[in-house]
C-alpha cells in the first residue's frame, strides 16, 4: 500500500513537471523572433459568422520565406474577418490579402526590440522554474503526509526527497537550455 502511494505521488510529480515544461515551451513559441511562425496568430479569435473561433480552426498556415507567413482560409468568405482579427491583435504585423490568402510580412527586429523580448523570455523561464519548484514542494507535502499517516520511514522520505530534488534540478536545467536556445534565436540577426 505504502509503495503504491509513493509511486502515485512520484508519477503525478513527473507528469506535472512535464506539463510545466510544455507550458514554458508554449510561452517561448509565442514570443516573436523575426522569423515567420504560425504560433503567433493561430490562437487568435476570429468573429466567424457571430462565433469567436480560433484562427487555427479556420485556416492553414505556410511559411514560403523566412519572414513571410501565408494564412489560407478554408472559407474564402472569412478572409476579411481573419484580416480584421490579425489587425486588431496589435502584433506589429500588417496583413495584406488578395481575396484568397492573407500574407503577413514579419519585419526585422530592432536591437532594442530583441533585448526587450529577451527580458520577456527570461521572465517566462523564471516563472517556469517557480512552477517546477511549486510542484516539488507539493510532492514533498504529500510525502510528509504519507510519513505521518501511512508509516513511511524517515529514511525513505529522505531518499525520496533527494529523488525529487534531482528531478527538479534536471527540469530546471531543461528550462535553462530552452532559454539559452530562445535567447540565441532572438539575438540572431
Amino acid at each position: 500500500m505504502e509503495n503504491e502511494l509513493v509511486e502515485l505521488v512520484m508519477i503525478d510529480t513527473r507528469e506535472k513537471m512535464a506539463r510545466a515544461i510544455e507550458h514554458v515551451k508554449g510561452e517561448f513559441s509565442a514570443v516573436r523572433t523575426g522569423r515567420a511562425s504560425s504560433t503567433l496568430v493561430e490562437g487568435l479569435l476570429v468573429d466567424y459568422y457571430g462565433t469567436e473561433t480560433p484562427l487555427r480552426q479556420l485556416a492553414n498556415f505556410s511559411v514560403p520565406e523566412p519572414r513571410l507567413l501565408v494564412v489560407s482560409p478554408f472559407d474564402k468568405g472569412a478572409v476579411t474577418a481573419i484580416e480584421k482579427a490579425i489587425s486588431n491583435a496589435d502584433l506589429g504585423l500588417t496583413p495584406s490579402n488578395d481575396g484568397q490568402v492573407i500574407r503577413l510580412g514579419f519585419p526585422a527586429l530592432t536591437e532594442e526590440r530583441r533585448k526587450s523580448f529577451v527580458k520577456i523570455v527570461r521572465t517566462k523561464a523564471e516563472e517556469g522554474k517557480v512552477a517546477l519548484r511549486g510542484v516539488r514542494r507539493h510532492a514533498r507535502q504529500e510525502l510528509e503526509v504519507l510519513e505521518k499517516e501511512h508509516g513511511l520511514s524517515s529514511d525513505e522520505l529522505d531518499r525520496l526527497e533527494k529523488v525529487l530534488d534531482k528531478m527538479t534540478h534536471d527540469e530546471v536545467a531543461q528550462v535553462d537550455v530552452l532559454l539559452a536556445h530562445k535567447e540565441q534565436e532572438l539575438l540572431e540577426v
